[in-house]
């Protein structure tokens, strides 16, 4: 077996202790060194999108090939300038979760093989007021994302009937996610869980019921062949969704991935390759900067009459 490596680095002042580059954790090739390259590289636009919030990592020690497994609670021979929060917890008591509120924090991280990072939809001091309200549309089998992309676009008219606005990322895996930021103000009590996943579960029942052979709200996987699942569920208070500019565990190093509206209908229509890597990314991102930045930054706000009832149809 070979030997450790270990690299003594300095980031933002704090120092870390890396180790094992060499070491491939995708079968495409790509290495340990390289993800930790990666998530060094897009931490200046990735970090505020985790900053604040209890995250969930997914670690995946032996590479993507094998089972990685998903953890909660932080270890606890994290750096000590690493902080917790406690988050949704379990029999067990309460769960202390890491946050990655600096570029260190998240190649921390990166060597600890967590290749997937999820965050919930609140921050860790504020945890019944949701930020954002996602719909996150998950293709069945027959369906792919060029269905979600059509999805999308229709679920964008229903928000702009009652004058809201949303921004799209790709899962990096199968299917997409469509974020509506609420960002409430501090002395403003915004909306809850409750009401944004019953908000986001309406809107999927208005398109399932204008075209029920394409679009479904049922969770069950029975419902789903031939549709696409609108999973309002990840909504919940206790819920997480993978992370802007989180890899994926994949074959290939792909990513969770912010994208316009007009890559989302070029998108509905088959003509776009919706599938980008660590270096596309990067690429984009040097390119465009941040894509989703408005949705840490854009104040909205649920209609008090929809919080209840179903909204209108487009």
């Amino acid at each position: 077996m070979a030997a450790r490596t270990k690299h003594e680095v300095e980031i933002g002042g704090r120092p870390l202790t890396l180790s094992n580059f060499a070491k491939v954790l995708y079968p495409s090739g790509f290495t340990k060194g390289k993800v930790i390259d990666y998530y060094t590289r897009i931490a200046p636009v990735m970090v505020p999108h985790l900053a604040g919030r209890c995250l969930t990592f997914r670690r995946y020690p032996d590479g993507t090939a094998a089972d990685g497994f998903f953890e909660k609670r932080c270890p606890k021979h994290r750096p000590d300038w690493v902080p917790v929060a406690i988050g949704p917890s379990d029999r067990r008591g309460d769960i202390h979760y890491c946050r990655v509120e600096e570029p260190a924090g998240l190649v921390w991280a990166a060597n600890l093989a967590a290749i997937e990072l999820h965050a919930p939809m609140a921050l860790a001091d504020r945890q019944d007021t949701p930020l954002v309200l996602v719909f996150d549309f998950d293709p069945g089998p027959a369906t792919d994302i060029a269905t979600c992309c059509a999805l999308a676009m229709r679920v964008r008219e229903v928000l702009a009937s009652v004058e809201l606005k949303g921004w799209c990322k790709t899962s990096g895996s199968k299917g997409l996610q469509l974020y509506v930021p609420l960002n409430p103000a501090a002395d403003d009590d915004g909306a809850s869980h409750e009401e944004t996943a019953r908000f986001a579960k309406a809107v999927g029942a208005v398109l399932a019921k204008q075209t029920p052979d394409q679009v479904t709200t049922v969770m069950a996987k029975a419902e789903r062949p031939g549709k696409v699942f609108v999973d309002w569920s990840q909504n919940a208070f206790h819920k997480t969704t993978i992370a802007p500019y989180s890899l994926r565990a994949r074959p290939e190093p792909t990513v969770s991935t912010p994208i316009t509206w007009d890559e989302v209908e070029t998108g509905s229509t088959g003509d776009a390759q919706l599938r980008f890597d660590a270096a596309a990314v990067l690429a984009r991102v040097d390119e465009h900067g941040d894509l989703f930045a408005a949705v840490l930054t854009e104040h909205q706000q649920l209609p008090p009459r929809l919080r209840e009832s179903p909204p209108p149809t487009p």
